[in-house]
């Protein structure tokens, strides 16, 4: 298992990484694509759909997306759909964690997949944007991500329990304690802060968003950081809790050693959108 892990992650880290560092942002945003149609699919089949609906399900993300990167709106403001986008994850979020895996199930399949594939579209369009926007923004929000799950993972193992009385949330993601969220949200702070240190003594051109963010103060800086590492903790919860209900462990087996594409991009799928609403607005 870990072979193949090491294995995956390099194969994947040769393809990402040149076309990132790509002058142009075409390459990475086509890539980008392809990623979100597979992940398009791995979310028809979970929520019960068949190979071909699953494989159309894709095929609408590369449309719709491909439309709006066609008609120019990589280089639009957007704050209006970042607002909306923004104000959509955390409400359905809160709402579908607090009914749980057995709510899941009851809404309409149709619901479920249109939602799902929204969540997808808007995604890759935040993804694409921060790109368009250039490299160092793009990597501060990706890097947030990596480090709270990082840290998450070892304040967890560390702590987990000796604070808190419960677990985080025991009927979706049992492995997850409260003392693992404040570990990731710790190294989401530390990073936020070094980062804008490093963007003014390297000389950054294009600023990270903690730069970005960080002209409104340092008290909006750690505010802004905490709520995307929580929004973080979501999109990785919600995801377990479509999986729970699907009765799967991996979202599919597209990534040997890593499960599946939504696997690995869950907690991105909130702090994307709400980061750009942050850049935005």
């Amino acid at each position: 298992m870990l072979k193949q892990r090491v294995i995956t992650a390099l194969v994947l880290l040769l393809i990402l990484l040149p076309a990132l560092f790509y002058h142009s942002p075409a390459p990475f945003c086509a890539i980008a694509l392809l990623l979100i149609a597979a992940a398009a699919w791995e979310w028809a089949r979970l929520n019960g759909y068949g190979r071909a609906a699953s494989l159309f399900s894709g095929l609408v993300c590369v449309v719709v997306c491909a439309a709006t990167w066609t008609l120019g709106m990589l280089e639009q403001s957007l704050a209006l759909l970042w607002t909306l986008a923004g104000a959509a994850w955390v409400l359905a979020g809160a709402w579908v964690l607090h009914r749980g895996v057995s709510a899941w199930s009851g809404h309409s399949r149709a619901v479920r997949l249109l939602a799902g594939l929204v969540a997808l579209c808007l995604a890759w369009l935040a993804v694409a944007q921060a790109r368009v926007i250039g490299i160092n923004f793009l990597l501060s929000i990706l890097v947030l991500v990596w480090v709270a799950d990082i840290f998450a993972y070892f304040a967890g193992r560390a702590f987990g329990g000796r604070f808190s009385r419960g677990k985080l949330a025991p009927s979706i993601s049992p492995g997850k304690s409260w003392e693992g969220v404040w570990g990731g949200m710790a190294g989401v702070v530390t990073l936020a802060f070094v980062w804008r240190w490093a963007d003014v003594a390297w000389g950054a051109r294009v600023p990270s968003l903690y730069s970005h963010i960080g002209v409104r103060g340092e008290w909006f800086l750690l505010i802004a950081v905490v709520f995307m590492a929580a929004m973080s903790v979501v999109g990785d919860l919600f995801e377990s809790l479509v999986k729970r209900s699907a009765g799967v462990k991996d979202s599919s087996g597209l990534l040997p050693g890593h499960g599946g594409v939504l696997d690995r991009v869950d907690a991105l799928l909130p702090t994307l959108p709400l980061a750009m609403m942050l850049y935005s607005v």
